[in-house]
């Protein structure tokens, strides 16, 4: 599990995908979550969108990343 550090109260699924380097676009994050390769807090997210706050976890291509601040 890899711990991902914010500065802010939250961060956007689609931004934090980017923000970690799971994804290089947010034409690709987009993607990812439209076809439910996401899991947050280990259930398929299909919200873009989504408001990640610190204790969340996210999974993409079998690595899960931990939101911390």
């Amino acid at each position: 599990m890899e711990e991902i550090k914010i500065t802010t109260e939250f961060i956007k699924l689609d931004a934090f995908l980017k923000f970690c380097g799971a994804v290089y676009t947010g034409g690709e994050a987009k993607e990812a979550v439209i076809y439910g390769e996401v899991k947050v807090n280990g259930e398929e997210c299909l919200q873009r969108g989504k408001k990640l706050y610190e204790g969340d976890t996210v999974e993409i291509d079998e690595t899960i990343y931990k939101v911390v601040k």
